[in-house]
This record gives C-alpha cells, structure tokens and sequence, in this order.
C-alpha cells in the first residue's frame, strides 16, 4: 500500500472514531440526564396504566437521524388563575363561591345576607359547586332561602365560619318558621368545622302562657290546672326594646330535597328546632353536634317529618326538649351512636294531634348514650288520631339519671287539658332490647288505647335500677299492652299482658297506611 494511501486510510479511520465518540456521548449524557425523569413518570403512570412504562420510551430518530425529546412531565392541569376570582374559582372541575367575594364582612355587626344571596345565585348555576363561609369570620345573616328546583345539584356549602341570627325583633315581622332553609335541592351537602348560633334565649324568655309545654309529670298525677312555674312566666320584652314574635324559627331547614347531607357542623341555641327535615328522601346526618340549654323550651336537636331513608349517627345532642323526634310520614329511619342530654331523649310523635292521621314505620334506633334527660325512647300519641307505628326496635340504650327509661304513652296532652277520645294511632311490633341504667322516677310506662291496645310489644335484657333509693320512685306501669317478656327483667314488668288482646277492633281503611 502506497503511503498516500495509507495516510488517506489513517485519515479516515480517525475520523470514524471521533464521528463514533462524538455520537455516544449524547446518548450516555441522555441516558444519565433523563432516565431518572423518565423514571418519575412511570411511577406516576403506573398507577393508573399498569407497569413498565418507563421502559417503553423508544426515541424515534426518522429520517433526520435526530432524537426526538422525551414528553415533557405531567404536572396536572395549568391553572389559570393562581388565587380564586372574585366570583369563583372555576380552576378545578367545580367553582367555589367564596361570600368574602360578593361583599360579606364576616364582622358579626354588618349584615351579610345579601352576599349571601349572591354567592348562593352564583353557585347554584355551577353543578358540584361550593360556596364557601371561611374560618375566622363571624357573619351576621337574617331569613334566607337557599332554594331550587332550578339549581344544579351536588351543591356543597362549606360552613367554616360562624353565623350568627339577628337578635332585633323587627326582621323576623310576624314571625316565621326558619331561619336558614335548603329546599327543592338535590345532593346538597353541609359540611365543615363551622357554626349556626340561632342566639335563642332572647326567645326562650318570652314563653306564651299557652305555648306547648312537654311535661311528663301528667304521667305521675293527672293535672288540670297550669303548673305554678307556668303561672310564673309572663312575657318579658328583649333588651333591643321589643317583643319577639309567638312563631319560633328553626335554626336550619331542608324542605322537599333528595340526598342531602349534614356533618361536621354544629348548631347552638336555636329559638325552637335545631335541624329539620321535611319532605326529604335520603338524608345522612353525622359526625355533628347540637347545643342548647336543658331549660330552652321546644328547642328539638333534629327533627323528622314527612321524611324516609334516614340515617343519623356519631351525633351529639344537648337541648331542651326531644334530642331526636321522629314525626308522621317517616320511614326507614336509622339511627345510631348518638349521646343525648340534656333533652327529652328520643321520640317519636306526638303523632295524631287534631284528628290527623299519622304513619311511621321501620324506626331502628340502638347504640345510645343518655345522661340527665327526661325521657329514654318514647312513643307518644294524642287521642283522636289515626294510622300506625310499625316495626320499631330500640337496641342497647344506655341510660344515666333518666325520669323515663322506656314510654309510650297514647294519651299524651302538652296543654292544660286535653279532651278523650276513643280513636287512636295503632302501635305495634315495638321491640326493646337491652336497654340499661339508672332512672329517678319510673323505669317504664306504657299507657295504651282502650279502642287499640298496643300489640307485639316486646322486652328483652332490660335491666333498670333507681338512681337512689330514697326517692320517691314508681312501679312499671302498664294499660291495656300486649305482648312477650323475652327474659326475664329488672325491675319485674309484670303488667304486661302476654299475647293478643281478645277483643280487638279490627284496623279500618282510615287507620291503615
């Protein structure tokens, strides 16, 4: 080989080698740099498509011989909008409509209602919307409606903050049943750490002579004349120089929705019902607290009405009258892990009142803790009515310094008199079960129709022991109830007659549900 040519075949040679040096390099720089990127992304992937996609980058090089870049990371979806606009937040697949920015103070003296209305009209135009009362705010709001049918659902109100009711006489007028109402909703959700303050001892005070009065004391020794701390409450003007109308608001309301849930939250001093639901179908209550004086009248912790596929549980309740009360029209209640009292426990009616026709059915309620309440579970109905209560069962009621363990009393009267009648709601398959504690006045009383005598009431594990025995205590009482003493109990409840009464009037088409 000539040494031209040798020379040309060096030449080339060591051109090879640099083109062949300078070709790996990138790719060991790539492999070093991106593997571990690439390697992120897998993970992140992985999840959601299965394995082995961080080995699955293959770089085409087409026709230019250039490797195309690895895809840029997945970080989530560009936000538009670092902070939330004045009128929502739409960064995300749902709004949030925050009341600061539609005008509320949150100072506790501004009122705040009609930021209120205009967070509330915002949201609900966006389905699964939010509208949000922040933390540390104290908001002032009158009577409002939250109201549909022509909202789109799945609407959450977030309630951080703390809402406060007017305490001036002059924006309630009249007088008017709630305060904050949902209604016509569907998937409503009220959620948070929040509070509802209905600021209610101003109406506490003011007590009709003839306001309804839930008094047990009739139950002992029959009484036809107003009791003397009755004849003792006159009406007192509130300190903002003016009389509180007679007509009590609920502190919160849901009319005619579906799926709504409550937790979280809790609501203090209400002027009459806490929460209420009416004409609603599946309702999820848990996890809340409700707050009021043991001497605040009529003031029930949550209330059922007209109202089916129900569930409360992991509830707190303090108040001054029915923790729970269970009225005509509600079905498929459940109810469980609920502390009660102060309160007049658990009941269910006073169904029937005015010749009306009243039906519930299938009420469960068990895992209760009750402590220094007049009443444990109770079923009460006035004379004249008509209808049913079916398959009810109470289950593993504990029970602390309670008047009334176990009721149902089919002659109940919260006025001064109340006049007798023969018709009444037929009660039947009512179950108790273990149901334990201490009472102070009397462990069970049962006060049944002459005309429709309760029928499959059973007793099972029911042990209750008097608080003290130097009080003045009562016997179990029975009339005119039937049924099965499953074990033996404490004390004897040897008035109940067991089996089916032999006379029995037949349930008419008026009764039946």
């Amino acid at each position: 080989m000539s040494s031209f040519s040798l020379k040309s075949f060096t030449f080339i040679l060591l051109i090879a080698i640099l083109v062949w040096s300078s070709t790996i390099e990138p790719c060991s720089a790539r492999r070093g740099k991106h593997w571990r990127r690439n390697r992120v992304v897998s993970d992140s992937l992985s999840k959601k498509k299965g394995k082995n996609h961080g080995s699955k980058h293959h770089y085409n090089h087409g026709g230019s011989g250039k490797p195309k870049p690895p895809p840029p990371l997945y970080t989530g979806p560009k936000k538009k909008n670092p902070s939330p606009p004045a009128k929502g937040d739409n960064s995300g697949n749902s709004a949030i409509f925050n009341v600061l920015e539609f005008g509320a103070k949150g100072d506790g003296n501004v009122d705040d209602t009609k930021a209120f209305q205009a967070a509330w009209a915002a949201a609900c135009k966006v389905e699964a919307s939010t509208i949000l009362v922040p933390s540390d705010y104290m908001f002032l709001v009158g009577p409002i409606s939250f109201s549909g049918p022509y909202c789109k659902p799945n609407i959450v109100f977030q309630l951080d903050g703390t809402i406060i009711a007017p305490a001036g006489f002059k924006v309630w007028g009249s007088g008017l049943f709630q305060w904050l109402l949902f209604t016509k909703l569907t998937g409503i959700t009220i959620q948070g750490g929040g509070v509802i303050d209905g600021r209610g001892s101003i109406w506490w005070k003011e007590l009709p002579l003839d306001d309804p009065i839930d008094d047990e004391t009739k139950m002992l020794v029959p009484k036809n004349n107003i009791s003397a701390d009755q004849k003792s409450l006159t009406p007192i003007n509130s300190q903002l120089s003016g009389k509180m109308p007679d007509i009590k608001p609920t502190a919160l309301r849901f009319y005619g929705s579906f799926n709504v849930k409550v937790t979280g939250i809790t609501i203090i001093n209400s002027p009459q019902c806490h929460l209420k639901f009416d004409n609603c179908v599946g309702v999820n209550v848990f996890d809340m607290s409700v707050s009021s004086p043991g001497d605040s009248l009529n003031t029930d912790g949550i209330h059922l009405q007209n109202s089916r596929d129900v569930l409360i549980r992991g509830t707190n309740i303090a108040c001054g009258d029915d923790c729970i009360s269970i009225q005509t029209g509600s079905s498929n209640v459940y109810i469980h892990d609920v502390t009660c009292g102060p309160g007049h426990g658990i009941s269910i009616g006073g169904l029937g009142k005015d010749n009306t026709k009243a039906c519930v059915s299938n009420i469960t309620v068990r895992d209760i803790m009750m402590h220094n309440t007049m009443n444990g579970v109770r079923i009460k109905t006035w004379q004249g009515g008509s209808g049913s209560v079916e398959n009810v069962l109470f289950s593993n009621i504990q029970v602390s310094e309670v008047e009334f363990p176990i009721v149902i009393d089919q002659f109940y009267c919260d006025k001064r008199t109340c006049k007798n009648q023969t018709s009444a709601v037929f009660l039947s398959g009512i179950t108790y079960e273990r149901i334990r504690g201490t009472y102070t006045v009397k462990p069970v009383h049962f006060a049944c129709s002459d005309s429709l005598p309760c029928m499959d009431v059973s007793l099972t594990s029911i042990q209750l022991k008097p608080l003290q025995e130097r009080y003045h205590l009562y016997d179990p009482f029975c009339w005119q109830t039937f049924g099965e003493l499953r074990t033996p109990t404490v004390p004897p409840i040897d008035c109940l007659r067991i089996g089916k009464p032999a006379s029995n009037r037949i349930q008419s088409d008026h009764d039946s549900c």
